[in-house]
């Protein structure tokens, strides 16, 4: 059997990868080890609009509540308010019910423990390994000893405060919001209105045969016609389970991640509270980061691809503000995950303080041209052992001078090699060296 768990919980095709009986399970083993030593354990069980969404909430609970746990149903709510009312709440865990920005047909389970953080990976091998079992051992109370599954109207409205208190009045400002038809359906608008912004809302009918297709943050083509038709302010997209935010200027221009980092970096250090004055990011993101940290004393440090990496250094190293290009970006001193509301209000309250335009606040983000590419190979093991390929490395990383880099990592899911250059140059002079590499790694991985 495959690895259960991957960077992100576990994910697969619903009802053919991902069945009612595995998320039984699930429920079982995690509720078991997971509620140990307490007297009816707690969970919460949120997820998005997806239509396999309520058929694997049923079989969660049910594998919960057959070891005796508690669970409050959340309905549709995002992964970040999961998270949050995780810690609030004093659960035991919280499950979210998600494939986040994946198509329709995919689905998952991301386990929050009691502090409101992903699951450790011990935890998550200690479920996986009993998970591999074929043994049940697990207790079946009766009676008065089984769980029970309940819903919660109110928790939305706690993780809707929790966001009001940490935001500034947005009167005057135009919005155009895109839902995805996903998690941020029923909260985004609401909330942005309460707090005096007029909202023009795209794709907000939380229809799960629609959630992430051509819309949210992972196609943002109708926000940013209709940021330019509205006369909007700003745009602001969010995927499946609003844990990411993509944000399009007055012009109709993208705001990725990056560029959503760079000016809350900025900001937090002009007002003295950027921890160490240090931003975590990705090797993915933009060498632009290291130019515009330069310029303003600040420093970035990067992780490997994936969110729970930048958390972990985050963690590690005391600071408070990290992300992705993706537009997972984690306040810390907020929340334990990436929130694409949260991050949403911190951007507008940096345009609403400094009354300036998106545009404007982004001008000084120099994004260094990028080429990626990738190579088919026989095998993804030993590249970064083969002389040849880190000699044609050095060779390149050389000739592309100070803010040039090279990097070269293996696909997770697929039989090929991932090159991606960066440099102050042109793009057509990166797309060479990147197809001489990829010629070097063909021959050399075959």
């Amino acid at each position: 059997m495959e690895k259960l768990f991957g960077t992100d919980g576990i994910r697969g095709v619903a009802n053919r990868d991902l069945t009612p009986e595995m998320a039984y399970r699930i429920g079982r083993i995690s509720a078991w080890f997971l509620g140990r030593g307490q007297e009816n354990p707690l969970f919460l069980i949120g997820r998005d609009t997806r239509l396999s969404g309520s058929m694997l909430e049923g079989s969660l609970a049910a594998g919960i509540n057959s070891v005796g746990g508690e669970v409050r149903l959340l309905g549709i709510i995002s992964t970040p308010a999961v998270a949050y009312l995780t810690r609030h709440l004093k659960a035991s865990a919280g499950v979210v019910i998600s494939a986040s920005h994946n198509p329709i047909e995919d689905n998952g389970l991301k386990i929050f423990y009691h502090s409101g953080y992903k699951l450790p990976d011990a935890l998550e091998e200690e479920i996986e390994k009993y998970y591999k079992q074929k043994e049940d051992a697990l207790p079946r109370p009766e009676g008065s000893g089984l769980g029970q599954a309940f819903y919660d109207g109110n928790a939305r409205e706690i993780y809707l405060e929790h966001l009001r208190k940490n935001s500034v009045s947005l009167k005057g400002l135009h919005i155009a919001m895109d839902c995805a038809h996903g998690a941020a359906c029923r909260v985004a608008g609401e909330l942005v209105q309460q707090l005096g912004a007029t909202v023009k809302m795209l794709h907000d009918d939380p229809d799960g045969n629609l959630i992430n297709v051509n819309c949210g943050a992972t196609d943002t083509r109708d926000l940013q016609q209709a940021v330019i038709n509205s006369n909007a302010s700003i745009g602001l997209a969010f995927d499946g389970d609003a844990d990411r935010l993509i944000a399009v200027d007055e012009k109709g221009n993208i705001v990725d991640g990056d560029k959503i980092m760079s000016i809350c970096a900025v900001d937090m250090a002009e007002k003295g509270l950027l921890k160490n004055n240090t931003l975590v990011a990705t090797v993915m993101s933009n060498g632009g980061l290291d130019i515009l940290a330069e310029k303003h004393g600040l420093k970035v440090i990067r992780t490997k691809v994936g969110d729970r990496y930048v958390l972990e250094k985050m963690i590690e190293g005391g600071f408070n503000l990290g992300g992705e290009q993706s537009g997972h970006i984690i306040f810390s001193e907020y929340a334990t995950t990436g929130d694409g509301l949260l991050t949403a209000l911190q951007l507008l309250k940096i345009v609403q303080e400094k009354q300036q335009p998106l545009s404007l606040l982004t001008s000084n983000f120099e994004r260094l041209p990028q080429v990626l590419i990738s190579q088919k190979v026989d095998t993804r093991e030993g590249w970064s052992e083969n002389p040849k390929i880190t000699k044609a490395i050095k060779n390149i990383e050389k000739e592309l001078g100070k803010y040039g880099r090279v990097l070269v990592r293996p696909s997770g899911t697929e039989a090929k090699i991932r090159i991606m250059l960066e440099a102050p140059s042109s793009e057509e002079i990166l797309e060479q060296y990147a197809r001489s590499l990829a010629e070097i790694i063909a021959e050399e991985q075959a």
